[in-house]
């Protein structure tokens, strides 16, 4: 009987190694992001967490997908990002790079994957460009941009009364844009645009900018920057009582880590665009407690949850190519595939390569209606997905046959 099972099991080792080894697909993604500046905490290392949570949530290893990881800071200079994305992709091999909070940044990022034929997953960054005159078949420009932001906040500002604007704005891409549409929408809607100043990205003094806003008589300080820039504007324009004398600050792209840092009694009554708030349902409270216990205690923003949104899509398409190596092919079949995860549900990559969901407005909350940590917004409306983002034919988008 032992002699028998011997002679088995040696004919099993034979028939093991005539057998094809089972086919596995290596994947290396890079998390390209601010990781020490003034945009690290709404993106930065949170972002390759949420990363790696979809790595790990889609099980990647079960599928036979090998995943690798590597992470940078761009230092919000578009030659630093489009030199470590050449790197990356050159010498590194990284088939994917993902997040990108700077616009500037990520329209050069853009050019070389484009060039390169690999794939790039946009979450941090807004401008609408990304899908415009920008447009890539190699981009995915997932969680919010310019345009979305703008029809949010500002148009629910000016139904409202706020008729005259005055433009607080970061000097690169993204405010430029930002404060385009914004004002696009702000003239639409017969208000009207007074004046303009733009400053210099992470700035600290914010005296002599908001001193212009305050002496144009505005209704609305638009703030068309983001991050550490909002809050030090806010900040600073509590300083000089600008809200009680009459003035609104309207902050077109706040982050729930902005509001943490502003406190609810800087922060209440401010009204913000956001595709994605971690105490929405319950299947966001569980994916902000699992992101939380990783990030030392801090909440998910929409770009951490953007970036766990688009790996878990990406992930499915090389899955079903069994190959990372088309970029081209790869965000085809996503946007042949209709998107759908627990943390912004059904949707779809737009052949533009705009991700279409929801969007929400919210408000922050008085100290006294929080009742937990982190619990900082109030749902004011939620703006359908077919009316969220800027109609395919306003884009013209360059890509063939888009």
């Amino acid at each position: 009987m032992s002699r028998l099972r011997n002679i088995l099991a040696g004919a099993t080792a034979l028939v093991a190694l005539a057998l094809p080894a089972a086919a596995q697909t290596n994947v290396k993604i890079g998390i390209l992001s601010d990781m020490s500046s003034l945009y690290t905490d709404l993106a930065g290392a949170g972002s390759v967490i949420a990363a790696r949570m979809a790595v790990e949530d889609f099980g990647a290893a079960a599928k036979g997908i090998k995943v690798d990881f590597v992470s940078a800071d761009h230092q919000n200079k578009p030659d630093v990002g489009s030199n470590v994305a050449r790197q990356w992709i050159d010498v590194d091999k990284v088939d994917v790079i993902v997040d990108v909070p700077n616009s500037g940044v990520a329209l050069a990022v853009n050019e070389v994957v484009k060039e390169k034929n690999k794939v790039f997953l946009v979450s941090g960054a807004a401008s609408s460009a990304l899908t415009g005159t920008a447009c890539s078949p190699n981009t995915a420009h997932w969680t919010y941009d310019t345009w979305a932001l703008a029809n949010g906040t500002g148009s629910a500002i000016v139904k409202t009364g706020g008729d005259t604007w005055f433009f607080l704005t970061a000097d690169y891409a993204f405010g430029h844009q930002l404060e385009a549409d914004t004002s696009a929408v702000v003239t639409k809607m017969g208000g009207k645009v007074v004046g303009t100043v733009r400053h210099p990205l992470n700035s600290n003094d914010f005296s002599s900018f908001l001193l212009q806003a305050q002496s144009s008589k505005a209704k609305i300080i638009g703030l068309a920057n983001a991050g550490g820039d909002t809050v030090n504007s806010i900040k600073q324009a509590a300083e000089f009582g600008i809200v009680r004398s009459g003035q609104n600050l309207a902050g077109l792209l706040v982050f729930l880590t902005d509001v943490h840092a502003l406190g609810l009694e800087t922060a209440q009554g401010l009204i913000m665009t956001e595709a994605f708030y971690w105490d929405q349902n319950e299947a966001s409270r569980a994916f902000a407690k699992r992101f939380s216990a990783a990030d030392k205690g801090i909440h998910p923003t929409m770009v951490h949850a953007g970036v766990y949104s688009s790996v878990l899509h990406y992930l499915k398409a090389v899955a079903a190519l069994k190959n990372a190596a088309d970029g081209k092919a790869v965000v085809e079949k996503m946007k042949a595939t209709p998107t759908d995860d627990v943390l912004f549900g059904k949707g779809e990559l737009r052949k533009d390569g705009r991700k279409i969901h929801d969007m929400y407005l919210f408000e922050v909350k008085k100290p006294s209606e929080s009742k937990a940590p982190w619990d900082y917004y109030k749902l004011r409306a939620t703006i359908p997905a077919a009316q969220a983002f800027r109609p395919l034919a306003d884009g013209k988008c360059p890509i063939a046959g888009g």
